[in-house]
């Protein structure tokens, strides 16, 4: 890391390094080559991290959370990128907009997710809506009070069988000055109930073990307190979560590019060739040099965004180019990294092939580089009108 920290940041910093040591980078490979995560072992990674305080410490201490601030919470993401999602992600940090929870859905959704006692999945991707999310099929429509719920989602990603679902669906269509555009709502949607089919979906090479899941909805008949939040509101509520879940992606794309661009310099200093450390040579060095410059400006976007999320005036873009820089700068490390150690960085024996995998997905997931781009260009072209 380039900046300093306040003393409680540097205990929270000293606590995760810590429970990473013991509690997940032991299980690494295993959970690597077999793809998965022993439920044992998950709930052993989720009870310790409840002992220690991380679990739901995203969460306001006034709903039972951590009460961490944006700074902090970069400060955690950056380390636990430095893993994999399949162990990490068993120290929940429940997403936020279950905050827009009301009355009887804080007993059945919220607090139980704070607690551990439920799981959660976001749904809003679908087979023929990714980055185009007015591209959506899946619809509720009304039925006096309730509301039906037909279509499917996949790419859901997730550690472990949700209990619940928080499912975006078009429920309408509003006309605007651009024209007209679907109405989203976002719905808590049980496991379980009939009509509602969630399993398994598809095997990433990329966090190997970090479950996805396919989501379809058959005549789901839905009351209206399970509207999350307002009705035609929800990708406002979505919004809420993408941006900073961008930031996050970024902080944790620094934490992986920390760990690798160490290997490689450790092996930089040690392998020899021609009689001589391998740095020496301009072509390796070089590609140290470059991580370090890259790195040092990824932590600086990564800051810059996250003083403006708690100063609360980030904006769209700000998430977006985080998320693009820290993301691409990743897999240059990743690569420059295996290029470094050569053969040996793609054999099974060394953890380098492992986090050039899990690199690849971090162009993809929470928005594609090309997405990244288009927001930063519309903030740039609209105030002129184009």
């Amino acid at each position: 890391m380039t900046s300093e920290h306040s003393h409680e940041n540097e205990l929270l910093l000293k606590t995760v390094q810590s429970f990473l040591e013991a509690e997940i980078y032991p299980h690494e490979e295993e959970v690597d080559r077999t793809g998965e995560v022993p439920i044992e072992l998950g709930r052993q990674i989720e009870a310790r991290s409840k002992e220690v305080g991380l679990f739901a410490s995203n969460l306001p201490e006034a709903v039972g959370g951590g009460g961490l601030d944006y700074k902090a919470m970069s400060l955690v993401e950056r380390e636990y990128g430095k893993t994999t999602h399949a162990l990490h992600s068993w120290i929940a940090r429940p997403t936020e907009i279950l905050l827009a929870c009301k009355g009887d859905q804080i007993a059945r959704y919220l607090d139980p997710c704070v607690t551990g006692e439920k799981r959660e999945l976001f749904a809003l991707t679908e087979p023929e809506a990714g980055s185009d999310v007015m591209g959506m099929k899946t619809n509720a429509k009304k039925d006096g009070d309730d509301w039906i719920l037909n279509g499917s989602k996949h790419f859901i990603s997730g550690p472990v069988m949700p209990d619940f679902a928080i499912v975006f669906a078009a429920t309408g269509t509003d006309e605007t000055s651009r024209g007209p555009r679907k109405r989203v709502t976002a719905f808590l949607v049980d496991v379980g109930l009939p009509g509602f089919e969630c399993k398994e979906g598809h095997k990433c090479v990329s966090y190997r073990g970090y479950k996805t899941f396919q989501l379809s909805f058959d005549n789901v008949r839905l009351g209206p307190d399970q509207i999350l939040g307002e009705e035609g509101r929800g990708l406002e509520l979505s919004g809420q979560w993408l941006g900073m879940g961008r930031i996050w992606v970024g902080a944790s794309c620094c934490g992986k590019v920390e760990r690798m661009m160490d290997m490689a310099t450790e092996w930089a200093a040690t392998r020899k060739q021609f009689g001589k450390p391998i740095g020496q040579f301009q072509a390796t060095g070089f590609r140290l040099a470059d991580m370090a410059i890259g790195l040092r400006t990824a932590d600086l976007l990564v800051a810059d965004a996250v003083r403006r999320a708690d100063e609360g005036h980030m904006e769209d873009r700000d998430a977006a180019m985080v998320k693009v820089y820290c993301s691409e700068l990743l897999n240059r490390v990743a690569d420059d990294t295996v290029q470094i150690f050569g053969g040996m960085g793609l054999m099974e024996e060394l953890p380098i092939q492992r986090l050039w995998r899990d690199s690849r997905l971090e162009r993809i997931w929470d928005g594609t580089s090309e997405i990244q781009r288009h927001i930063v260009t519309r903030s740039i072209l609209r105030p002129l009108g184009a």
